[in-house]
């Protein structure tokens, strides 16, 4: 798969193509759907899929300091777009300049003049160009003009325990911040996953005989609520089965809230300097302090048992 920062890096020979643009945080179910069908339609026409998205969230540069906790980094989202066989993405920069532009103008200089799209592919909400102002209908009646079709791919809904509301980042990113990875493992097809550097602790976790990777999250991150959380740790392109723990560390009157994995049944793994990801399968319990060390080892090897049989043949 072909990755373009900028409309510079776009070949100069590039051909006729079919395009979805989105944030696409998380490449969710919803997400997954839209993206599928524009690969799908390439290849009925016989052309490259590209998918178009940006950098930082248009939210950050048109409302500074509101820019939303990720879901996924935009490498981890390229990936996640290469299995679903997209053959090309476009991350453009988000710019104050960028943001003025107008959805007549976003549509001839980055679909007709760079990509030279014949097909356009996107959910029924989508909008795009200054304020907002661009929506599917719009993206339609240009396409007369500049010879692309559009197909718009109506969303999933999620059942009765979300309301009904439609799959989207937003509604992932409250269940991941209530600590319902469960319910964003629904709408992501697969569990929330947080990455970072491991780095060193208070060591702490080592001295009680539970040696945790401490991660340094990407900026922006979407961490879960605080508690601790059966998943696994990924360093090395090794998986293990981990306990998790998100919060301050009230046990020792903590004040920064870390993620630590501990990697269950695993002896001598040196970690420190690992870019590694944690993927959330199940909340297990709320950060707690305990009366003794005695009562949080009790705890905590209850912790790592329930861990252990939550992620055993998963």
């Amino acid at each position: 798969m072909q990755r373009w920062r900028g409309l510079e890096d776009i070949p100069q020979d590039w051909g006729r193509s079919v395009v979805t643009i989105g944030s696409y945080d998380g490449v969710h179910r919803g997400h997954q759907l839209i993206i599928g069908r524009a690969v799908e339609r390439a290849r009925e026409l016989g052309v490259p899929s590209v998918v178009v998205t940006f950098d930082p969230h248009p939210s950050e540069v048109v409302r500074p300091g509101s820019h939303p906790p990720l879901l996924a980094p935009h490498h981890r989202r390229a990936e996640l777009m290469a299995e679903l066989g997209v053959d090309a993405v476009l991350v453009l920069p988000f710019t104050a300049a960028f943001s003025q532009l107008s959805p007549a103008d976003f549509i001839v200089k980055v679909l007709v003049d760079k990509l030279h799209a014949r097909a356009v592919i996107e959910g029924p909400n989508f909008r795009f160009g200054h304020r907002a102002a661009g929506n599917v209908a719009f993206l339609r009646e240009m396409g007369a003009t500049y010879d692309y079709e559009v197909e718009v791919v109506d969303l999933y809904v999620r059942g009765e325990a979300g309301g009904g509301e439609p799959f989207s980042s937003t509604l992932t990113r409250r269940l991941v911040a209530e600590g319902d990875v469960e319910g964003a493992a629904e709408i992501l097809g697969r569990p929330h996953r947080v990455e970072g550097v491991v780095v060193r602790g208070a060591q702490r976790g080592r001295e009680l005989g539970y040696p945790t990777a401490n991660v340094e999250t990407l900026p922006h991150t979407a961490i879960p609520a605080d508690g601790v959380y059966a998943g696994w740790l990924t360093a090395a392109g090794e998986r293990m089965p981990a306990a998790i723990s998100v919060g301050t560390n009230p046990q020792f009157d903590g004040t920064e809230r870390t993620v630590e994995a501990y990697a269950i049944d695993r002896v001598g793994l040196d970690l420190y300097g690992l870019h590694v990801a944690v993927d959330f399968l199940a909340y297990v319990r709320g950060q707690e302090k305990f009366a003794s060390i005695e009562a949080l080892l009790e705890a905590i090897g209850a912790d790592v048992k329930r861990c252990r049989d939550l992620t055993a043949g998963r």
